[in-house]
């Protein structure tokens, strides 16, 4: 069963320690940068990290995170594959897609696949980040 999560507006400080986010890149650097963002970000934040889809499914499934933070390119299943796969079996999580591909093609198939926000790598920072998070979860 998937776990209801949802932060309500006015939150305690223990209620926005229970954020659970799963990180599903395959480069390092860039994983190692989202992880240590969110972190300073949020305090208590509880983060998975996986490198392939075969790996982030195993995570999901055993992890139940709140959010996800989707490369659109992994090595075997593309991040679109998998995010319509996560969402068929856990609608209620948050899947955030990133990718260097900025195109109208790569943001309607996000879209298509069920992601509930597009955000290309090269605009995306800690304050946009935590702002998005933020407005997802109503921290």
């Amino acid at each position: 069963m998937r776990r209801k999560n949802i932060v309500p507006s006015n939150p305690s400080p223990a209620k926005m320690n229970k954020l659970r986010a799963l990180i599903v890149e395959d480069h390092s650097f860039f994983r190692q940068t989202l992880r240590e963002s969110l972190q300073a970000s949020f305090p208590g934040i509880v983060i998975e990290e996986a490198v392939n889809g075969a790996e982030a499914l195993q995570r999901v499934n055993a992890f139940l995170p709140d959010l996800i933070l989707m490369d659109i390119r992994l090595p075997g299943e593309s991040g679109l594959g998998l995010t319509k796969r996560i969402k068929e079996l856990y609608p209620d999580v948050t899947i955030f897609i990133l990718t260097s591909y900025d195109t109208l093609e790569c943001r309607e198939a996000a879209s298509r696949y069920g992601a509930d926000r597009f955000i290309p790598k090269d605009s995306l920072n800690r304050a946009r980040l935590e702002e998005l998070i933020k407005s997802f979860f109503r921290i």
